[in-house]
C-alpha cells in the first residue's frame, strides 16, 4: 500500500500541461445514454491532447460486480473510472483511487467550483473532509416523470376533482403522489387499461433500496443519530422511517403494474414508454432521452422532483471520475481530468446529455430554461441523500436489498421488524469492520 501511494504521488508530481507521448487511455463506466454522450464529448480531448480514448462500458446490472472485482484484483483495465458514489470509501481506503489534492492544487482546480452536494458525495473521504479522490463527473438524483397529456384530459380532471376535491396536478407530497397513482390504477385510457406508477423493486443489485429511500428520506429516515458515530437505533427504525417504509409498500401493492416484482431502471422506462403507467420514477440521467422519445415524449411528458413529506429529500445518484492507481498511464489520465474540469467542457457536457456538476453551468441564469427538467434537477440536488459510502458498502447494500424486498414484495413481517433487522445486520458489518 505504501509503495502504491508513493507511485501515485510520483505520477502526480510528473504531470505537466501535456505529456510528451500520446497514450491510449481506457475509461470505464456503466453502459447508458450519458456514456454515449461522453464518447462524443471526448473527441475534443483526443483532438487537443493527441491521446486516444477507449471506453469500457458495462450494463448497470453487472457494473458493480465487474468493476469492483477489477479494482480488488489490482487490474489495469481502467485508467479512469466513473465509479458510483458509494465506492468512494473503498476506493480511497483500499488504495484503488489516486488522491487528487496535489494535482488539483497544482492545476488550479477548486472544488468550490462544483455543486457542494456532488463534492461531498462523489469526491471526499472521509466524508466532508478536504481529501479528494474524484472529480464530480455526473450529477444525478432519482426523480419522476408523468403523462402530461393524460393529466390534462377533461374527463380525467373532472373525475379526480370529484374524488379528491383538488385539481389533478404534479404532486407536492408523497401522499399526493400515492393518491394520484391509485387514481390511475386500473383506469381505462384510450381503450387500454393503465396503472398508477412504475417504481423500483429489483432485488439483485440496488434497485429496491434506491426506490425505497425515495420515500424513506422525505418521511425522515436517517442512517445515524449522530453523523459518523454509527448510532443507528432511533434513526434507521424511527417512527418516521417505519411510516415511510409502510408507505412504499402501499404504493407498490395498490398502484403499480401487475407482476412488477423485480423492476429497476429498464423496467421503469419500458413501462412508461409502452403507455402502461401514468407516472414513473427514474434517474434524471434518463430524462433527455425520455423527452426525445417519439411516442411518449415532447408535449406528452413532464417532470417533477421527488415530493416531500415531512422533509425534502431525493435519493442521490451520479458519480465522480477517478484515476486508477494501478494504471501505468496516470499522467495522461490526469490530463483528462484537467480537461474535463474546464467550464466550457462542462457546458458542452450538459448540452450533449450529461449532467454537469459545475457551478458555472448550473448557476447560469439560462440553465433552468435549458431543458424541461433542469429546474427540478437543481431542486433535487439541493436535498439529496446517499446510501452508506463505507468500504463495506456492498455488504450493507445486500442486507438492505434483502430486508426491503422481503417486506415490500414478499410480504414477510412488519416494517418495524424489517428496519430492526436491518440495524442488526448493519451492526454486525460495522463490528467486523472495527467501526463499533
Amino acid at each position: 500500500m505504501k509503495a502504491r501511494y508513493l507511485a501515485a504521488t510520483a505520477a502526480i508530481a510528473l504531470v505537466a500541461g501535456t505529456t510528451a507521448q500520446a497514450e491510449d487511455l481506457t475509461l470505464c463506466w456503466a453502459a447508458w445514454d450519458p456514456a454515449n454522450a461522453l464518447v462524443e464529448l471526448s473527441k475534443d480531448f483526443e483532438a487537443q491532447s493527441g491521446h486516444k480514448m477507449n471506453f469500457e462500458f458495462t450494463p448497470w446490472p453487472n457494473f458493480a460486480d465487474r468493476m469492483l472485482t477489477e479494482l480488488n484484483a489490482g487490474g489495469k483495465l481502467c485508467d479512469l473510472l466513473i465509479g458510483d458514489s458509494q465506492w468512494i470509501g473503498g476506493g480511497a481506503e483500499n488504495g484503488h483511487y489516486v488522491k487528487l489534492n496535489d494535482f488539483f492544487d497544482k492545476e488550479g482546480i477548486s472544488m468550490d467550483d462544483f455543486m457542494p452536494a456532488t463534492v461531498y458525495a462523489y469526491s471526499t473521504w472521509p466524508k466532508g473532509t478536504p481529501n479528494y479522490y474524484a472529480l464530480p463527473a455526473m450529477a444525478d438524483a432519482n426523480g419522476w416523470f408523468y403523462r402530461k397529456d393524460w393529466f390534462a384530459m377533461p374527463d380525467i380532471q373532472a373525475a379526480f376533482k370529484e374524488k379528491y376535491g383538488r385539481d389533478l396536478a404534479e404532486p407536492t407530497t408523497q401522499q399526493e403522489l400515492l393518491e394520484i397513482a391509485q387514481f390511475f390504477q386500473g383506469r381505462e385510457i384510450d381503450g387500454k387499461t393503465v396503472y398508477g406508477a412504475a417504481i423500483f423493486t429489483e432485488r439483485g443489485s440496488e434497485g429496491i433500496t434506491m426506490g425505497i429511500t425515495s420515500a424513506l428520506y422525505p418521511f425522515g429516515f436517517k442512517y445515524e443519530m449522530t453523523p459518523g458515530k454509527y448510532d443507528m437505533e432511533g434513526a434507521v427504525n424511527s417512527p418516521e422511517a417505519v411510516a415511510g417504509l409502510e408507505f412504499y409498500k402501499n404504493l407498490y401493492k395498490t398502484a403499480t403494474p401487475p407482476g412488477y416484482t423485480n423492476s429497476y431502471m429498464t423496467e421503469s422506462l419500458d413501462a412508461f414508454k409502452s403507455g402502461q403507467v401514468a407516472m414513473a420514477m427514474n434517474w434524471f440521467a434518463f430524462f433527455p432521452g425520455l423527452y426525445a422519445d417519439p411516442n411518449t415524449g415532447g408535449d406528452k411528458i413532464d417532470f417533477f422532483v421527488n415530493p416531500k413529506q415531512n422533509v425534502e429529500g431525493s435519493t442521490l445518484g451520479g458519480q465522480g471520475i477517478s484515476v486508477i492507481s494501478y494504471s501505468e498511464k496516470q499522467d495522461a489520465a490526469l490530463e483528462y481530468i484537467k480537461w474535463f474540469a474546464q467550464p466550457d467542457v462542462q457546458a458542452k457536457w450538459w448540452k450533449l446529455g450529461g449532467y454537469s456538476a459545475s457551478n458555472a453551468v448550473v448557476n447560469n441564469p439560462s440553465f433552468k430554461d435549458s431543458a424541461p427538467f433542469a429546474g427540478d434537477f437543481l431542486i433535487a440536488m439541493q436535498n439529496v441523500k446517499d446510501f452508506w459510502q463505507e468500504p463495506a458498502y456492498a455488504s450493507l447494500l445486500l442486507a438492505m436489498q434483502e430486508r426491503m424486498h422481503d417486506y415490500v414484495v414478499a410480504d414477510k413481517g412488519t416494517a418495524q421488524e424489517a428496519l430492526d433487522g436491518l440495524i442488526a445486520d448493519w451492526t454486525e458489518v460495522f463490528k467486523e469492520e472495527g467501526k463499533l
